[in-house]
Order: C-alpha cells, then structure tokens, then sequence
C-alpha cells in the first residue's frame, strides 16, 4: 500500500522535528562542552556575546539554522543517556499538536510593556519563606540576567536556605542529574516540614 503525499509530508516534517529537538535537548544540556556558563558583569553586546547561539541567535538566523549549526552528529545526541527516543517523541508529539507558543510566552514578558507593568507591581517585594534554588554547571540559563541569582540569594529570598549548581547537568538538571535533584529537594522539604511541626 502506498503512502499518500500528505503522510509523507507529516513523516518528513515529523523527522525535521524530531531532529530538531533533539539537538536543542542536547544543546542545553551538559553534554555539550560549549556550555561552560559565566557570571556576565552587565547586558553590554560584549557580555551578551559570551552566551551561545542557542539562546542569543544571529540576526539572520531562526531558531532551527542555529540549531543545526551548533548541534553535533546524530551519533553523539544519541549517546543521551537522559533521553531517550521515546521520551524525545512525547515532546515531538506534543508540540506538533499544540505548537511551542506557551513556551515562547515566557520570553513575551520581557518586550511587551502591558506585560512589564504587571510584573513591576511585584518590585521590591521578598519571598518570606524556606526557599531553595538548584540549577545545572552547565546552564546558562542561571547567568542570562547579570546580577539576579546575587539579589536572589541576598534580598528577594529572605529566607533561602540551599543554593546550589549541580554538576554534570545543564538546563534540564532534573533529566540529566534525577538522583542528585530528587535527594536535594527531600532534604530540603525534610528539613523544613521538621522545622514546622517543631513546637
């Protein structure tokens, strides 16, 4: 029985995607040796342009080029570990059945000024309880705004009692390093729910 052009089309587009993602995972993520993350000193163009071209795109470039040129051989993605083929097809499904724009709203906030607004009526304000932070070596995520883990750590959490960047993991430290992130975030709730019921 032959396939009919529109499934070959989705087979092919679905491929495109699956390729895709598959080399945005890997390069976000630890295995990737270009990610070596550094406090940036300010937003100057000259810091911005430490920060890899996954996260800050040439002018010229969508999201999909980039990736290509950055992401290494088939051979190498598929030595993740953290990720397997048939957890890579979830989110290749998914996504092609609602799009990725809730993920790209995130980054809305930041150039739409109605959105801004909303978020300055939150300005100065603290978090007043137990908190922690973890986040990978490797991400770059944790630097993208010069200066904010150090008023995290010092002013907006007033009460954080773990910080922490774990080795061998990059953005998605909760794929890559499970162990590690489940045994930090039971202590930490370990030590607060005692904490509580104390008298």
């Amino acid at each position: 029985m032959r396939q009919g052009k529109p499934t070959i089309i989705c087979t092919i587009l679905r491929r495109a995607c699956t390729i895709f993602w598959c080399g945005y995972f890997y390069l976000k993520s630890a295995d990737w040796k270009g990610n070596k993350p550094i406090p940036l000193k300010n937003a100057s163009a000259a810091e911005l342009a430490q920060i890899p071209g996954y996260y800050i795109m040439d002018q010229s470039k969508g999201m999909a080029e980039t990736v290509a040129a950055l992401a290494p051989s088939p051979v190498n993605i598929g030595a993740t570990p953290w990720l397997t083929e048939a957890e890579l097809d979830v989110y290749v499904s998914e996504w092609g059945r609602t799009g990725f724009q809730g993920a790209l709203n995130f980054y809305r906030v930041f150039v739409d000024r109605s959105l801004i607004a909303r978020f300055r009526l939150f300005a100065g304000r603290t978090i007043d309880v137990p908190s922690a932070f973890f986040g990978g070596k490797s991400d770059w995520a944790v630097y993208m705004t010069p200066g904010a883990v150090d008023v995290m750590r010092s002013r907006a959490c007033t009460r954080m009692q773990e910080y922490a960047l774990l080795d061998g993991a990059g953005h998605w430290l909760q794929r890559e390093q499970p162990n590690p992130v489940c045994s930090a975030l039971v202590r930490f709730l370990r030590n607060n729910t005692e904490r509580s019921q104390r008298p």
